[in-house]
């Protein structure tokens, strides 16, 4: 059976190809994205099954409007995902307030409001699935992309505390965490004024492998879409699901870190309880 499904951030990247692959195997999207025209050969290629709404997520009250209009527009909405973002790039204190401000807007705080949007009517529909565009920065972190890290760690605790909230009303999550993949998103990147003090810093290392295209990109975007459509597809799928042998390996290899520290410092962790408890 066809399903409906609701995408921010189609405009490039994962949201453009995912929209793509969905229309092409018979299902309806309404698909949001900032700048008119850009999904202008789908809609023309097909019709109907393509609606197409325009708002920035940092614009909450333009934003929840949209919304309304998309869950008036379909009976039912299946499954909503949670894709607009970009990066921004550069050591932290280079970023200007202004950056900082922006980055988590839209990461952040726009995908929160966004989510928040659709809940009630997912709860009067009588359920339905979210699909929230994390990365393995969500996990992990890099040199020079800690606000970007920021809004990718914060989200993905919103998302873990919110699932159990509406899990009652037939609502259920999905966090996709790709790691570097082949689309637009370096090019997308918002870069800070760079100064010589990090140079010989790691943030500096990696802002030159970045400039020389020396970072290795394992990851496919046609693949990592076709996992995230066959994910949603499943009955019951995981709260989060990596993508890409980066990823998996770097999580994997930080979350064996983090709890072999944890182990090690047992003892001072159990020494904060009161001495009635221990």
């Amino acid at each position: 059976m066809a399903k409906t499904w609701l995408i921010t951030g189609t405009s490039t990247g994962l949201g453009r190809l995912l929209t793509e692959r969905l229309l092409e195997r018979g299902d309806r999207v309404i698909a949001t994205l900032r700048r008119k025209g850009s999904l202008d050969d789908l809609l023309a290629l097909h019709g109907d099954r393509l609606q197409i709404l325009t708002f920035d997520v940092t614009d909450t009250s333009t934003m929840r409007d949209a919304v309304s209009q998309a869950f008036t527009t379909f009976d039912r909405i299946d499954v909503v995902v949670s894709n607009a973002g970009y990066g921004l790039f550069g050591a932290a204190e280079e970023a200007s307030d202004e950056q900082i401000e922006r980055q988590i807007a839209t990461n952040l705080t726009g995908s929160i409001q966004f989510l928040r949007a659709v809940l009630p009517h997912l709860r009067e529909q009588g359920g339905g699935r979210i699909i929230q565009v994390s990365s393995e920065g969500g996990q992990i972190a890099y040199p020079s992309f800690s606000l970007y890290h920021a809004t990718k760690w914060g989200i993905e605790g919103f998302v873990e505390s919110v699932a159990k909230e509406v899990a009652p009303f037939g609502i259920d999550f999905v966090i996709a965490e790709p790691g570097p993949t082949a689309t637009h998103f370096a090019e997308g990147l918002d870069r800070t004024p760079t100064t010589t003090i990090y140079e010989d810093t790691p943030a500096g290392e990696l802002r030159r492998a970045l400039a020389s295209g020396d970072l290795a990109i394992k990851g496919d975007a046609g693949n990592t879409v076709d996992a995230i459509i066959n994910i949603t597809d499943m009955p019951n799928p995981p709260l989060r699901i990596t993508l890409g042998s980066t990823a998996y390996d770097s999580i994997s290899h930080a979350l064996k870190e983090r709890l072999e520290s944890l182990e090690a410092y047992k003892e001072v962790a159990l020494s904060a309880d009161r001495d009635e408890v221990t």
